[in-house]
């Protein structure tokens, strides 16, 4: 066809055709669209009135829970022929009336939880990771609570086990340390048993805290959680187990007060959990920045990009930042 048609205009299409070996007729008839099939209905079909009445007939309240295997024997044991135990199946179909009678679990949407922090002591973040005991099988559970805005740990508990009793007096003793007051701070945590238990919510609503949760098996919605555990576990003095518990505690001691005095987190400009929890991050900024003008003044010819900034503080941080949308896309929805 490709090929009559590129000759054609310059040959003749009947040359074209005798060319490629494809009668001249087929050509033609490849030309035009086919026509419309008209639907063909069969003699044997119901008419419009039948279907309806089968439809009736299948909708009584003795049959409204049978299938029609039964319905169709149970009208013939009575004398009745309707039509065949397929026809009644196309006349439900039809007419949306086929589906699973049995109830189906609909998993409802989580929306994303959307929390900002622009101060230390404004949103928290809690979980429970495990450390592994002396033998198989055996763990001691870590409780930690962080600051989202300072990377802060404001709390912590190494226990045997995970209870809410347990996380209800490590957050209700957290809150009386870092003196906060009602209506100033949201706890966000998983969907754990202790993190979604009646007693946490209660004491939460008592002290007149915010609680909130992540979507079940959204790790993205607690992720500074999940990199302070990650940060603790990575570390080359962090053992394979523990012999006993006030073994873990010892090393939580270390650990915890390195992480917050010591560590320069990358989310923070460089700075510890401690300069931003405190409210000395600028004073600690100010003094890099004279170090770094003073280097630029003796040997300005290392710095090609310019004079080097000691960096900034976030001023938000952001659990599931809502996305900005463009004027452009806003104009088409």
């Amino acid at each position: 066809m490709q090929t009559v048609t590129e000759l054609g205009p310059r040959l003749g299409f009947a040359a074209a055709c005798a060319a490629v070996g494809l009668p001249k007729a087929t050509y033609y008839r490849r030309l035009k669209p086919p026509p419309p099939r008209a639907k063909r209905t069969s003699h044997r079909a119901l008419g419009a009135d039948e279907k309806r009445g089968v439809l009736d007939v299948l909708n009584e309240p003795r049959f409204a829970d049978l299938a029609p295997a039964e319905v169709h024997a149970m009208l013939l044991d009575e004398g009745r022929y309707l039509c065949s135990e397929r026809t009644m199946y196309r006349v439900l179909a039809e007419n949306a009336e086929v589906r699973e009678r049995r109830a189906q679990l609909r998993h409802p949407v989580y929306k994303a939880p959307e929390l900002l922090a622009t101060a230390p002591n404004q949103l928290w973040i809690w979980d429970i990771t495990k450390l592994l005991g002396p033998v198989k099988w055996t763990y001691f559970h870590l409780y930690v609570i962080l600051d989202v805005y300072s990377r802060y740990v404001v709390g912590w508990m190494l226990a045997h086990r995970e209870t809410a009793a347990l996380a209800e007096r490590l957050i209700r003793e957290t809150c009386e340390r870092q003196g906060i007051q009602r209506d100033q701070l949201t706890v966000h945590a998983d969907r754990g048993t202790s993190m979604r238990s009646k007693p946490v919510a209660l004491m939460l609503a008592d002290l007149g805290v915010t609680k909130s949760h992540s979507r079940p098996h959204v790790s993205n919605d607690n992720p500074f959680s999940e990199s302070q555990f990650k940060t603790m576990k990575y570390r080359p003095d962090f053992p394979e187990r523990f012999g006993a518990i006030e073994d873990g505690r010892a090393h939580c001691v270390d650990f915890f007060g390195w992480y917050n005095n010591e560590h320069h987190h990358g989310g923070l400009g460089r700075l510890t959990p401690h300069d931003v929890h405190h409210g000395l991050a600028g004073a600690r900024l100010e003094a890099r920045g004279a170090v770094l003008a003073a280097a630029f003044a003796a040997r300005p010819e290392r710095f090609p990009a310019g004079a080097p900034s000691a960096g900034v503080v976030p001023t938000e941080v952001w659990i599931n930042k809502p996305q900005q949308i463009s004027p452009t896309e806003e104009t088409r929805q």
